[in-house]
């Protein structure tokens, strides 16, 4: 690190790196940096990340328990993708799954002091049943310290959403989910929302965020929290998932063909590139 570039520059100089090169960061150098910055520092690599490779489509949130505060991960453009689309070797190194209730904002938020703030937010968001996709630009992300995850877009790799609305009824709360990989049953009944009602979640993320990359803006979809752990999943394995009252979503990971990782690395290129300029 020169000695006039500060930590937070430093490893989003990395992260940016290891996302055209598609070559990890060493974990202990991300851990070291992470350990220099805070959260506020965490937060600013994810605005110099998103500098080089966005606009932000749609976002990662969650929190553990309902006294904890929620966390803002963008997800950038491109790893958005509609229910039946898949992910490749070319763009991931490894393809963890999260089977999540999301809310697409469809029209804006009433002010946040108004007294039926709620019941009026609730017009505004189209619930979905969402599957993250988990990849990290940090050499064994799984084992990162916490702030390095963070810094590092809270490990997302993309997000599917579901196109298909099961007219059954929704519980925020403990919804029924089934998880499959190539047809075989992973998970299935009903499960925990993390850190409460969904609903509540994603109300605590519209608070917090801010104008931090850009803010929550209509058309973007806000995840609230893993129903089916994180289980990661070979190449070739074909990802359906399910939530009553939201219906399924589906997606693949394949394997590149000859020449696609070169071609997305270009592509990732171009496209920040672009953004720098404009």
């Amino acid at each position: 690190m020169a000695d006039d570039t500060t930590p937070v520059e430093a490893l989003a100089t990395a992260l940016i790196a290891a996302r055209h090169s598609r070559a990890p960061m060493p974990r202990d150098e991300a851990d070291r940096l992470a350990g220099m910055i805070g959260p506020e520092g965490a937060y600013g690599v994810q605005r110099l990340v998103c500098e080089a490779f966005g606009p932000v489509a749609a976002w990662k949130t969650g929190r553990k328990r309902v006294a904890d505060p929620v966390i803002a991960a963008p997800v950038l453009d491109g790893g958005l993708r509609a229910s039946g689309a898949s992910f490749s070797t070319a763009e991931l190194s490894a393809c963890g799954v999260e089977l999540e209730i999301g809310f697409r904002l469809d029209r804006p938020l009433p002010p946040f002091d108004a007294a039926d703030f709620e019941t009026l937010a609730r017009d505004c968001v189209t619930p979905l049943a969402v599957i993250e996709i988990v990849d990290g630009r940090i050499d064994g992300f799984m084992d990162a310290a916490p702030l390095a995850k963070l810094a590092d877009n809270q490990s997302n790799g993309g997000l599917v959403f579901s196109t298909q609305v099961d007219e059954g009824t929704l519980d925020l709360t403990e919804p029924e989910v089934r998880l499959t990989f190539d047809g075989r049953e992973v998970v299935t009944g009903r499960q925990k929302v993390p850190g409460g009602d969904a609903f509540s979640v994603f109300l605590a993320f519209a608070r917090m965020v801010g104008d931090h990359c850009g803010g929550l803006q209509l058309g973007q979809i806000v995840t609230t929290g893993t129903l089916s752990g994180l289980p990661f999943v070979a190449p070739g394995t074909v990802i359906e998932g399910w939530i009553s009252g939201l219906g399924p979503v589906r997606t693949a990971f394949v394997e590149a063909a000859a020449g696609d990782g070169q071609d997305a690395a270009m592509s990732g290129q171009r496209s920040s590139h672009g953004q720098r300029s404009s």
